[in-house]
Order: structure tokens, then C-alpha cells, then sequence
């Protein structure tokens, strides 16, 4: 029987999912923000993980997730490397008070970014250190960030993770030996709409089984990474990711895993569940 991977009305049949990365603080959604989260809840992906790329994003995304919703709405808290030059003064006690807030979840987006190098990389390091150190302090996960630094990311991480509770590779678009090097180190791994990309993403497809499903989950990255694989009539003219385009995601996951829509979702679900210590909808 020929199995169809395209969700049917923009779902995966009887399966909530959870979308571990969302920036819903990004100015993309400033005029539709609670129509965006509806729309996600109609697609079944009842529950976000808003991203905190600063500071002041930071602060957004936990009074996002601590404000009535339709959706079930969580937050990260960290210092995305773009942003690292901008973390002065008292910075690190920010973050620390907004990670004993009850709603945000986990330490990040942090991380090295060595292919834009908005940051000095001196300082990338810096802050990237500094909220390890904060998460390992708090017993807190944390939500990773790379690009063009594998080798330094994966020193640094390896430093502190006998001291951290678990650790997502956020957007993972990497080769076969980076996620080798990830999973030797008992990450978790994030996967977007970078893998329906048929320009980027389709040579990932050969090793995407090599993930065990217990350390997998899904994400948007909204509003980047729009899949490729949806039609092209089911997007705005913007061309703007959403959470609620999360199946798409899931539906090619599951061809290259060769598993069913159903079963990458109901583990990837189970497994942001317990990564982020999140209550059972």
C-alpha cells in the first residue's frame, strides 16, 4: 500500500504536536499574533515554545507565555551569539530571574554563529560560556544555536554536560559526522522546514533514521524556514512560516525515517514533553 505524506487538511490524524521553536516575539507577527497561535491549535499543534533571542525578546516571550492563550505557551530565556555584544551590565541576573518564572522552560537561543559573525566572536564565547555556567547552576536545559562553529560549540557544550540536565542542537542542518558528534555527546536534535528544502535539505535525508526517536523533536523556527513541500497557495504572499505549518515537517520527517506521520508525531510530542518538563495537555 503506497503511503501519502502530505497531512490531510494540515494535520497528523489524532496527534498533538509541540513546536519547540517559535519566534511568535518576531515583528512578522506583530499584527496577527493570536490568529497565528489559533491557527497552530487548529492544526493540532496545541503547544509552543516561544524563543528568547535577547534580552528584551526574553522578556517578551515569558509574558507571551504567561498571558491567556488558546495555545498552551512556554518560553526560553538566553542571548542569541547576534546578540551577545548587547549583553552588558546586569544581563546574566536577567535572564536568571526570568528562569524562575514558571512558564519558561529552558536556557537559550545561545550559542556560536561564525558564519555572520554579528558578534566578535570573543564575545559570542563569552556569553555562550556564561549561560552554560547559568544552566548547569539552575539544573535547567538548554536551546543551542550553531553555525560554521561545530567544533567549537561541541568543546564547550562537552565542558559542561555531565553538569546539565539535557541540551537541544536547535535547526540542526548539519552533516552526517556533526550529528555523530552531537548524539556521542547525548543531545537532543531539533529538525525544521530545512529538511523539505529540496535545494538544502534533501542530502540530510540519508541519515535522519540515525536519530533515536527518544532524542528527536520538530519545530518551526517560525517565521523562517517556510517547508517547501506545502503548496504554495497554503502560504501567505510573504512567504511566512507559522506553527501551524509544523506537519509539513513532520510528514517528510516521517518519509526519510520511513515512519508513519502518526509515529513521528506522537514520539517527537513525548520527547519535547519530557525534554522541557512540560505538563500532559
Amino acid at each position: 500500500m503506497t503511503r501519502s505524506f502530505e497531512p490531510e487538511n494540515g494535520k497528523v490524524a489524532h496527534v498533538e504536536l509541540v513546536d519547540i521553536g517559535v519566534n511568535l516575539t518576531s515583528g512578522q507577527f506583530s499584527r496577527d499574533r493570536d490568529q497565528v497561535v489559533a491557527r497552530a491549535v487548529e492544526a493540532g499543534v496545541k503547544t509552543l515554545v516561544l524563543t528568547g533571542t535577547s534580552v528584551p525578546a526574553s522578556h517578551e516571550a515569558a509574558a507571551l507565555a504567561a498571558a491567556p492563550s488558546s495555545a498552551a505557551l512556554f518560553a526560553t530565556a538566553g542571548v542569541h551569539p547576534h546578540h551577545a555584544q548587547e549583553a552588558t551590565d546586569a544581563w546574566l541576573a536577567e535572564l536568571e530571574g526570568l528562569l524562575a518564572q514558571p512558564r519558561v522552560v529552558a536556557v537559550g537561543e545561545c550559542g556560536l554563529d561564525f558564519d555572520r559573525n554579528l558578534s566578535p566572536r570573543a564575545e559570542q564565547l563569552r556569553c555562550f560560556e556564561a549561560q552554560l555556567e547559568l544552566a548547569a547552576a539552575l539544573g535547567r536545559p538548554v536551546f543551542l544555536h550553531e553555525r560554521a562553529a561545530h567544533a567549537e560549540v561541541v568543546a564547550l557544550v562537552a565542558k559542561y554536560r555531565d553538569r546539565l540536565p539535557g541540551a537541544v542542537i536547535h535547526c540542526f542542518t548539519g552533516t552526517e559526522d556533526e550529528l555523530a558528534a552531537y548524539l556521542a555527546l547525548d543531545l537532543h536534535v531539533g529538525l525544521t522546514g530545512w529538511i523539505c528544502d529540496e535545494r538544502r535539505g534533501l542530502g540530510m535525508h540519508a541519515y535522519l533514521r540515525r536519530i533515536p526517536a527518544a532524542r528527536l523533536m520538530v519545530e518551526t523556527d517560525a517565521p523562517y524556514l517556510l517547508p517547501r513541500t506545502m503548496p504554495r497557495h497554503a502560504a501567505d504572499k510573504s512567504r511566512r512560516n507559522e506553527p501551524a505549518f509544523l506537519p509539513w515537517v513532520v510528514a517528510t520527517l516521517a518519509e526519510a525515517r520511513g515512519e508513519t506521520p502518526e509515529e513521528v508525531a506522537a514520539t517527537t510530542t513525548a520527547t519535547a514533553r519530557r525534554f522541557f518538563r512540560l505538563p500532559v495537555a
